[in-house]
């Protein structure tokens, strides 16, 4: 067999598939370092860029056996480290918004455990306007966003039209951006 650095994404994919742990370790070497300079770029610091890339890569060694991309590796890879990105935005968004309401006292220098809590609070918060949203919108967010499909495979897999989805995705994001702030409605802008 060629040396994995000779080897393709695609090629690699598979052979990861196949619980192969060198093709997981030439993903790591091939993409860790652009993908840290990546999530650098967008957070300006260095914890919180390698903690994003870390996440992403042992999502990808947790689900190998389960991947199967529609697109490049490397633009699945980026648009992962974009979406935790995207996540810790959020959450700072609704740290900084509970702290300028005055209506909950954060100390936004405060200890670590504190952050802890606070940010089980913030996550808990999320998930509870995504279980507020009616039932297909939420399905289809969640197939959007945490599972990562486009408008057409949602389409295809629930039977609607692609309009339909486009239309609940954006209805989703709409709830979003009112209940949670001004992140969320970036995040619709966006349309990642």
């Amino acid at each position: 067999m060629a040396k994995y650095n000779d080897l393709t994404d695609s090629e690699l994919i598979l052979l990861l598939n196949e619980d192969n742990n060198a093709a997981f370790k030439e993903i790591y070497l091939r993409y860790d370092k652009l993908l840290y300079l990546y999530a650098y770029k967008k957070l300006r610091n260095k914890e919180e860029a390698k903690d994003v890339v870390q996440d992403v890569f042992t999502w990808l060694l947790n689900h190998r056996q389960d991947i199967h991309l529609k697109v490049s590796l490397s633009a699945y890879l980026y648009k992962a480290v974009l979406h935790k990105i995207f996540d810790i935005f959020k959450h700072k968004g609704i740290i900084k918004r509970y702290a300028e309401s005055g209506e909950h006292y954060i100390e936004l220098e405060s200890v670590e455990t504190d952050y802890l809590i606070r940010e089980k609070d913030i996550s808990s918060l999320i998930a509870q306007e995504i279980a507020a949203m009616p039932p297909k919108m939420r399905e289809i967010y969640i197939l959007k966003r945490k599972n990562y499909l486009s408008t057409k495979e949602i389409a295809l897999q629930l039977g609607v039209s692609e309009h339909t989805v486009s239309t609940q995705l954006k209805r989703a994001m709409k709830h979003l951006r009112i209940k949670l702030g001004l992140v969320a409605y970036l995040l619709w802008i966006l349309k990642i």
